[in-house]
């Protein structure tokens, strides 16, 4: 197998996308890169991400890509789990607190920062609707999430979510609850909860 097929191999796995961290992983040069992406028309979409001519771009994905660190929550989150009628106004994402978000929010992403002891709670992998993974939090943590942010949030959009979390079958009331009372919104979730139920 020649080093073009193997990066070919990479971008068909990667849904068109083409990091240079992957290629360097795999003990090609970057000068074999830079030959490659000319011969294969790639178009340079972030530092350090290539996207096929053929490939659709992916918001999210590249966004996911260019900063490892970030979790998709709130808004973005709900429709990631499909707990949201239309696309969000803005791209959410959490951080740990320390994180320099600047780029973010200049590029007019919504960030939240949170302790490190909370960064990671509820955190899993999820397909963006072109079926990349990316990380985001499970739907118990984004209810606690929305919730906990209700004031600053369309009313519709959180009753709508709590509506189809609780018609779920992959709902767990258990973990719901676990993660309320973690964050001190107990007795607002299970007022919540209660009434939906």
């Amino acid at each position: 197998m020649t080093r073009f097929d193997l990066l070919d191999n990479l971008v068909e796995n990667g849904n068109g996308y083409l990091c240079t961290s992957q290629v360097l992983e795999r003990g090609i040069s970057k000068p074999t890169l830079a030959d490659y992406v000319s011969k294969r028309n790639m178009e340079r979409v972030a530092h350090g991400v290539y996207l096929a001519e053929d490939a659709w771009p992916d918001e999210l994905y590249l966004l996911y890509l260019s900063n490892k660190r970030i979790i998709f929550s709130h808004e973005t989150a709900l429709m990631l789990h499909g707990l949201m009628e239309r696309e969000p106004n803005k791209t959410s994402v959490t951080v740990q607190a320390g994180y320099n978000s600047t780029h973010l929010r200049k590029k007019g992403i919504q960030v939240y920062q949170v302790k490190p002891d909370v960064y990671e709670v509820g955190v899993v992998e999820v397909q963006t609707s072109f079926g990349n993974t990316v990380r985001a939090y499970d739907m118990e943590r984004t209810i606690c999430d929305v919730l906990r942010y209700k004031d600053t949030m369309d009313v519709q959009i959180f009753q709508y979510a709590m509506k189809e979390y609780m018609a779920s079958a992959h709902k767990n009331l258990n973990h719901l609850m676990e993660y309320a009372k973690r964050f001190q919104i107990e007795s607002a979730m299970r007022t919540y909860t209660e009434v939906m139920l």
